[in-house]
């Protein structure tokens, strides 16, 4: 069965406690935090301060997908301030290995991530070193867009990739989810879907009841 990772980038910040109470309700699996810093990707968000907020209020799994250049510099702050599992990418850091290790050290998951245009053969070397391996079906840093088809395919090589290894990864996908393609993702390999227009736009409960229907068929 598939897990769902409500993206809070697309909520409404003047209902979020609200909106994350909702979507907790309503039987999110995890809840994905995007921390862009405005150099690895145009757009800036949130960081510590917000998450340390929003963990007082609830007991969801944080899912933090840290969009920045050297992330290495705040694995630290972020496992303080919540968060179970950061995601970093690997064109942002100039040793991978020593973040995955301070991602250890700190006592979370790991995850790493790739552009779309990022071969999925670069996952190899750590595919045994993570919790989770996440592919972007967009350009990171917008939310709102096209999901890219390209990425079915990706999708496929990464979850064979996965089986090859003693303590396979969970397979995210984030970007461009609808409840039309939710299903098709799952059957292309992916665990867990980030969903953030797709849930935020409109009742968040309801549409995160209506896409884990979807989920659990797989």
């Amino acid at each position: 069965m598939g897990k769902l990772s409500p993206s809070i980038l697309a909520a409404d910040f003047n209902r979020l406690g609200e909106q994350i109470y909702a979507v907790e309700k309503a039987g999110a699996d995890y809840l994905h935090i995007d921390v862009m810093d405005g150099r690895f990707v145009p757009s800036i968000s949130f960081g510590m301060p917000l998450i340390k907020s929003i963990r007082k209020e609830t007991s969801m799994f944080f899912d933090v997908h840290l969009m920045v250049e050297e992330p290495i510099r705040y694995i630290k702050d972020f496992a303080d301030c919540g968060a179970d599992l950061i995601t970093v990418h690997y064109e942002a850091c100039a040793d991978l290995d020593a973040t995955l290790e301070a991602i250890r050290e700190s006592g979370i998951k790991r995850g790493i991530t790739i552009k779309p245009g990022t071969p999925v053969n670069v996952l190899e070397k750590y595919i045994d070193k993570v919790d989770l391996v996440l592919v972007m079906s967009v350009e990171p840093g917008f939310g709102g867009q096209k999901f890219i088809e390209k990425t079915y395919e990706r999708l496929g090589k990464v979850r064979k990739m996965a089986q090859k290894s003693e303590n396979p990864p969970e397979i995210e996908v984030d970007g461009g989810v609808t409840a039309e393609n939710i299903e098709k993702i799952l059957e292309a390999g992916a665990d867990v879907i980030v969903a953030g227009s797709a849930v935020f736009k409109g009742d968040a409960g309801q549409n995160v009841k209506r896409l884990l229907g979807l989920c659990k068929k797989h």
